[in-house]
Parts: C-alpha cells; sequence; structure tokens
C-alpha cells in the first residue's frame, strides 16, 4: 500500500493533477523548498522534509533531504524483522512513494555564457540519492522520474492501492538510467572544464528519438537516439515538415549530405547515395547549383538524398520535384517551395539551421566488444596551404577546381578519387580496393568532361598508374596529400603530360 510519498521535483509539469490524485486517495504528501510552496500554494496538504527529519533546510538547499529519518524510510526491506525493529526504535516511517527529477543540469550549460560556479550550483546531489534509494528498493518502493508516469501510476493506485512489481521494476530501471545520463551530463561537462580528452572512461548518455521500422536490412531492429545537446546542424536538431517517417538508411545518408554542404560557403547541393557524394554542384544561385549537382550523376540521384546550404525557393523546387528523391534537407523551405514539394506524398523535408562551421566533436564507431573514438574529420585547407610539386603551377580556374574536389573528395568512402571541373563532381569512385580502380570509375563517369579537369584523391599514389589513368582521360591538375616513397614517379609522370600537381600534406582517408 502506497500511504507516504515524497515530492521533490525541478519539472512541475503535470504535478499538480498528481499531487491532487494522491491526496485525495489518503496519501500523506512531503515535499521540499519549492515543490512544498508551489502544492501548498495550490491547497494540496503538504508535510514540509524539515518536520519529519527534525532538521532545517540548511546550505542554500543543499542539504535537506540527507538524513536517516528520509533514506531509511525509503531503504527499510519491509518483512525484514531488524529494519522494522530499528525503524521502530528511531521513530522513522517508510515512504511507499519516491517522486523526484533532478536539477535543470544540462539546460544550464546549455545556455550561452553560463559560468562554471553556475553550473556547479546545479548539479543536483540529494535528488539522486533519492531516486538511486528508492529504485533499489523497489521491491517495496515505487520511483517516478518522468510526468509521463504519473496516469500509470495513479491508475494502479485507484484499482489495488497499490503498484505492481512489474511497474515498480520498469520505473526503477528508468529511474538508474536517469541518474546515469544526469550523471554522464556532469562527467562530460566537467572533463571538458580540464581539458581532458581522452579519460580512462568515456561517459555518454543518448535519448531515444524514435524506434525505426528496421535497421540497414528489415530482419534488424534499429532506433534513432540523439546527445542531449541537440548541436545546430545536426540531424538531432531538424525539424521534418513532410514526408513519411525517417529509415535507418535514410538517418545515415542524411547525416553524411548535411557533412558535405557545410563545406561550401557559396551555394551548394550535394546529393548523396549509401553515404557517398555522388553530385555536388555550386553556383550564384541555388537553382544553378542544383542543376550542377543533378547534371553531375543524373542515374544515380534517383532516389537520392539532397542537402543544400541555402533556404529552398520555389524555383528550385520545381525542378527538384522533376526527381524522385527520398529526402531534401536544407536550412528553411520558401511557403511556395513548400508547397510544391508537399505534392510529393513520401517525400521528406527537413529543416536544419546549418552552424557558420563544421564543429569539432568526437565520433564513435562500434566495433565488436568495444567502440572506437576519434576526433571528427574537419581540417580545412586554403591555397595557401598546397605546395606545388610538378614544373607547372595549377592556373587560378584549375586551383579553384582543385579546393572544390578536395572538399568533396574528403567525404567519398577509401579509395575515394573525384574528378571535377566549374563547381561541379563530374565523377566519383568510391570504396575501391585499389586507388587506380577508384580512378577509373571516375574517369570513366565523367567521360569527355574529363578534359581539362581536376582530379583529387584521399591519399597518396603509392604508383604513378592514377596520374598515367588521369593524363589519358585528359585531366589537367591533381590534388593530393603526397608522402608516398614513391611520389616522385607520379610527380615524373605529371611533368611528361604537362599537369600541375599539388600536395596537401593532409590525408582524409574514410572506412
Amino acid at each position: 500500500m502506497i500511504q507516504r510519498a515524497l515530492i521533490s521535483v525541478s519539472d512541475k509539469t503535470g504535478l499538480l493533477e498528481f499531487a491532487r490524485e494522491l491526496a485525495a486517495l489518503g496519501v500523506e504528501i512531503l515535499s521540499t523548498g519549492g515543490t512544498a510552496r508551489f502544492l501548498r500554494e495550490a491547497g494540496v496538504p503538504v508535510t514540509p522534509i524539515s518536520e519529519v527529519t527534525g532538521f532545517p533546510e540548511i546550505l542554500d538547499g543543499r542539504v535537506k533531504t540527507l538524513h536517516p529519518r528520509v533514506h531509511g524510510g525509503i531503504l527499510a526491506v519491509r518483512d525484514n524483522e531488524t529494519h522494522r525493529r530499528q525503524l521502530a526504535e528511531h521513530g522513522i516511517r517508510p515512504i511507499d512513494l519516491v517522486v523526484v527529477n533532478l536539477y535543470p543540469f544540462r539546460e544550464t550549460i546549455a545556455r550561452p555564457g553560463v559560468t562554471p560556479e553556475e553550473a556547479i550550483e546545479r548539479i543536483d546531489i540529494g535528488g539522486p540519492c533519492l531516486v538511486r534509494a528508492a529504485a533499489k528498493n523497489h521491491a517495496y518502493v515505487t520511483v517516478v522520474t518522468d510526468a509521463a508516469d504519473y496516469p500509470l501510476v495513479l491508475e494502479q493506485l485507484k484499482a489495488r492501492g497499490e503498484v505492481d512489481l512489474e511497474t515498480r521494476r520498469r520505473l526503477a530501471a528508468k529511474a538508474f538510467r536517469h541518474t546515469a545520463a544526469y550523471d554522464a551530463a556532469v562527467a562530460r561537462y566537467l572533463t571538458e572544464q580540464a581539458g581532458e580528452v581522452w579519460p580512462e572512461t568515456f561517459t555518454l548518455a543518448v535519448e531515444k528519438v524514435q524506434d525505426l521500422r528496421y535497421g540497414e536490412n528489415p530482419h534488424q531492429q534499429a532506433a534513432f537516439y540523439r546527445t542531449p545537446d541537440r548541436r545546430p546542424g545536426t540531424l538531432a536538431a531538424a525539424e521534418q515538415l513532410h514526408g513519411k517517417e525517417l529509415s535507418y538508411n535514410n538517418l545515415l545518408d542524411a547525416d553524411a549530405a548535411l557533412a558535405v554542404v557545410q563545406e561550401f560557403a557559396e551555394p551548394a547541393v550535394v546529393v548523396v547515395k549509401h553515404t557517398n557524394p555522388c553530385g555536388v554542384g555550386t553556383g550564384q544561385s541555388l537553382l544553378e547549383a542544383w542543376r550542377r549537382a543533378y547534371e553531375a550523376d543524373p542515374v544515380s540521384i534517383f532516389g537520392g538524398i539532397v542537402a543544400a546550404n541555402r533556404p529552398i525557393d520555389a524555383e528550385t523546387a520545381r525542378a527538384m520535384r522533376e526527381v524522385f528523391l527520398e529526402i531534401i534537407l536544407a536550412p528553411d523551405f520558401a511557403p511556395a517551395a513548400l508547397a510544391v514539394l508537399k505534392e510529393r506524398k513520401n517525400l521528406r523535408l527537413l529543416r536544419v539551421a546549418l552552424p557558420d562551421r563544421p564543429f569539432l566533436e568526437l565520433r564513435l564507431t562500434s566495433v565488436a566488444g568495444g567502440v572506437l573514438v576519434q576526433e571528427r574529420d574537419v581540417r580545412e585547407l586554403t591555397a595557401a596551404d598546397l605546395r606545388v610539386v610538378t614544373e607547372r603551377a595549377p592556373t587560378a580556374e584549375e586551383l579553384r577546381d582543385l579546393l572544390f574536389a578536395w572538399k568533396v573528395v574528403k567525404h567519398v568512402k577509401s579509395n575515394a578519387i573525384v574528378v571535377a571541373k566549374g563547381g561541379q563532381t563530374l565523377g566519383v569512385g568510391a570504396g575501391q580496393m585499389n586507388r587506380v580502380g577508384a580512378a577509373r570509375i571516375a574517369l570513366a563517369q565523367a567521360g569527355e568532361k574529363a578534359k581539362g579537369a581536376a582530379l583529387a584523391s584521399d591519399a597518396f599514389f603509392p604508383m604513378p598508374d592514377t596520374v598515367e589513368e588521369a593524363a589519358r582521360a585528359g585531366v589537367t591538375a591533381i590534388i593530393q596529400p603526397g608522402g608516398s616513397i614513391r611520389d616522385q614517379d607520379s610527380i615524373d609522370a605529371a611533368n611528361r603530360y604537362g599537369i600541375a600537381m599539388v600536395f596537401t600534406g593532409v590525408r582524409h582517408f574514410r572506412h
């Protein structure tokens, strides 16, 4: 039977109705500080926690529930004779229901300009202790950390005067997830404040956005989780405006498209298939960028995921509507553009506010039995970073094409080759076991357009065969990291064919 409840919450959503129902059922409500005032002012009978402990709240509320009369009442094993005798000896009455959610730490550190002192003051101590104690003793105590569970608890109390064990067990598990996520946020913040990059344990709590119909294939289960900070420029912060639910593969491809389009300051459109960019275009307008992206590979674009770094206007929307696409992501959509694109019933439209520049974060990749963690590859390159290694330096036009191709090849699965010219990809060779194979795919796709184009490679050339393939196709400029013990062979080949080649000193493997 639930006879006494301790309620202490920061988020008071739904609390008043819940507390009134408890009081109507004859449950005595104990409470603290602001929660007690909130309930008392609403006319709900409340016993202040200081009357239970016989001790006032002190240290600006830092100490109020950390007392044997509270934790003894929660942790006592009710059918243990020794526990019952000790409760009686010390005048401690059992507490059957604990309703607690914690100080808004994550919301606090998300505020611009918050100081470490302000953040530390929002680290809850008593709350997690109450939650953990009640969850540990869930064989006898019900713990609630989420207002969404208030109706379930009331329903069972009204039906049988108690909450069944199965529900108490589920609520206890949820309570420990609640405190674990809270502690992870605090640990992550303090680790960052201390300047530690690779601590001995990596703590990260993520919250579920939605269950997915399935994973990469129908026989695999999957769900989408997000980090609590919901950084701009990520799918976690995206708003879906139209279309059916996103799938696992949709989300992977959409994430890849966002990463590529953020490389460009000028109007840009990126088309992704199977996490590889198959068409990238830039232009004076978004419509021009779209046309270049489409023309880059009008075959692979079918069923593609498209990302733009400018709001979608009506004219661009009409052009996009003529192609079967799965998703369009953009900072915004003009009302007229939305009206046009919504004619496609299943087309997903996602609004994503892009950041000014790519942000540095850690990337996690699961392996059997563990997780690989690395910094995100946000290395930027300018013309000043390039080293000309051939007799001929690239022209101004070739230099623009080289930098464009380099931005794209960074996001293509290794081994990767990109052929580009005039703000447009012409051929993409992705995920091949050897570099010359990737080059042949990209050059074959570019065809005659490869003449006078630039070629980018994500890693160095171990032999001159890629340069020779590029020369036969008419490529006039190459950008690559350099660093092979046989670099000179590739340089000599480039000089023989009059190709301008530059080294970046940076590679972009992507597995």
